[in-house]
């Protein structure tokens, strides 16, 4: 049995001013580092020139210390060994407010408790063994967003077995924290990015709105030969990427790939390859991105519509395994070519 890795290197949008020359505009603060396993960018405009470095990095380490699962400390990583006098804080209330509210209507697509199979299937944090299949029987009574809740500030379990994975929404949010941080010190003009995941308000260092490549979804983990699928103008929304071209591995020549359907507890398995929200924060665009690659196009487009002021962006594959795209309407205007 020969089992092949592949693990998520780059973020699943090409952040196209990473590629180009320095910004013109001197005044631009840019500054990078590393969170939740990924990395992090942060470009922005002060208008008194302020290096605002520290107060940001101050805040992520904040933001680790509730949410991050790589943080043995952290809020989440106590829940989930049952720690009896951990509170959540207002990160951790944030993210689960979110994270029910996409439960709820994505008919629980989404779901936060699906933590013991994405490490059953060796995508969790740590190190895992890919070699055997998951016995679904001992692990799904444990799956199921109703089964927690949250009072007066506690974690409440229905089963001290559950446990909590805020990774495919965390990251959104983060980049939303920092962009709020931002603006309490007067930036109007900034770009966030965690993972691939992107809060950005007014223009970018040449005066434009921000340009963003979605990547074609194709399997080269290495990076080696990436393509754009389109390239987007934003402003003033969060936008986040799902897809299962990233994360995956190979088994018996099969590819079970990072999301993982909380209904079924295997691996999705359709044509929908990749999938771009857009929406007023980059939380929720976060959270509906990995609800969409659970759902497939025809739901996700139907649960996008009966959104306000969210719009989605979908490759998938047809019958001859050539790419194609759909969108609602109103992501029209984001498009440049």
């Amino acid at each position: 049995m020969k089992i092949k890795f592949f693990p998520a290197i780059l973020p699943l949008v090409c952040l196209l001013f990473l590629t180009q020359c320095k910004p013109a505009n001197k005044e631009y603060t840019f500054l990078e580092g590393k969170i939740f396993g990924t990395f992090y960018h942060v470009t922005y405009l002060h208008p008194k020139g302020i290096d605002l470095t520290k107060e940001i990095e101050e805040r992520l380490k904040e933001f680790d210390a509730s949410l991050s699962t790589f943080n043995p400390n952290s809020i989440i990583s106590r829940i989930n060994r049952n720690d009896s006098d951990v509170n959540t804080d207002i990160f951790f209330e944030e993210m689960y407010s979110m994270s029910r509210q996409v439960s709820i209507k994505s008919n629980g697509a989404f779901d936060i408790t699906v933590a013991p199979l994405v490490n059953a299937w060796g995508f969790g944090y740590g190190n895992h063994d890919t070699s055997l299949k998951p016995n679904l029987d001992t692990i799904m009574p444990y799956i199921g967003y109703q089964k927690i809740k949250l009072l007066n500030h506690k974690m409440i379990k229905d089963d001290p077995h559950i446990m909590i994975d805020a990774s495919a929404v965390a990251k959104g949010q983060g980049s939303d924290v920092i962009a709020r941080l931002l603006e309490e010190y007067g930036c109007e003009n900034y770009m966030v990015e965690i993972g691939g995941e992107i809060a950005c308000q007014g223009l970018n260092p040449k005066g434009e709105k921000w340009h963003i490549g979605i990547d074609k979804p194709d399997d080269d983990p290495a990076d080696e030969n990436k393509e754009l699928q389109t390239i987007i103008a934003i402003s003033n929304v969060g936008m986040a990427t799902s897809g299962n071209y990233r994360q995956f591995y190979f088994k018996d020549g099969k590819k079970y790939a990072h999301t993982i359907n909380p209904h079924s507890g295997y691996p999705v398995q359709h044509n929908l390859l990749s999938a771009t929200v857009i929406a007023p924060t980059c939380m929720q665009a976060d959270a509906y991105a990995t609800a969409f690659m659970v759902l497939g196009v025809d739901s996700s487009m139907s649960v996008c519509s009966t959104i306000p002021d969210m719009d989605c962006y979908l490759i998938y594959a047809d019958k001859n395994g050539e790419y194609k795209t759909v969108y609602t309407k109103g992501f029209q205007k984001y498009l440049t070519e």
